[in-house]
């Protein structure tokens, strides 16, 4: 697939230790985003294309801890505030923490910018684009206006949270949206996730290619 990169970026998403190998909330297999991320960050440093990356970034109490909620086991659904259906994670990617880096093998040297998200107490984001009330922004989708940016390419971790929220909004925010499947991995809680992540951004256009066949 061929991109114009003045209207193109690369969207890293939470490449961060917490989800790779030994993390607190690992991805099974995650580390093996980082190797076609990082082939991608070059292809677009290459070509004046945009390299952007989100961090997750939670206050040490945050609410979608386990730990922050009396008698609540990690993967357990609350509701949170007006977010239905939260599920409580491990303590992760606590600011200022190990699990909070990137990756060290990740090369971030071309990154243009770094979104930080969840670093409010009470709510999550899994989207780069909006926390999880679908409407607090981020503000990516405003730098992006501002660089013209018309595609969005994503890849990073995990495939059916902050990979598959990030996409779907992309989508449904006019960018035309491509998902890295090599780039990517999930950690498919409930069971099944991964697969209704994937078959719902099938469905809201957003395309899923090789790194390879990026041109």
């Amino acid at each position: 697939m061929k991109l114009d990169y003045n209207y193109s970026a690369l969207l890293i998403v939470d490449a961060q230790n917490d989800f790779c190998q030994g993390g607190a909330l690992e991805v099974k297999g995650g580390d093996k985003v980082i190797e076609p991320l990082n082939r991608m960050v070059a292809f677009f440093t290459e070509r004046n294309g945009r390299v952007v990356a989100t961090q997750d970034w939670h206050p040490e109490n945050h609410a979608s801890f386990a730990a922050s909620h009396k008698g609540k086991n990690p993967y357990e659904m609350i509701d949170l505030g007006e977010v239905r259906n939260q599920i409580l994670w491990p303590k992760h990617c606590v600011q200022g923490s190990p699990g909070a880096e990137f990756h060290k093998d990740l090369d971030m040297r071309p990154v243009n910018f770094i979104i930080r998200k969840g670093f409010r107490r009470d709510i999550d984001s899994y989207s780069a684009f909006f926390e999880n009330d679908h409407k607090t922004s981020t503000g990516l989708n405003g730098l992006f206006s501002s660089l013209s940016v018309k595609t969005v390419v994503i890849g990073g971790l995990a495939t059916d949270y902050c990979v598959f929220y990030s996409a779907l909004d992309a989508a449904a925010l006019g960018y035309k949206t491509i998902v890295l499947s090599d780039a990517v991995c999930g950690i498919d809680i409930p069971a099944g996730s991964i697969e209704q992540a994937l078959r719902l951004l099938e469905k809201a256009g957003v395309i899923a290619i090789p790194a390879g066949e990026i041109q």
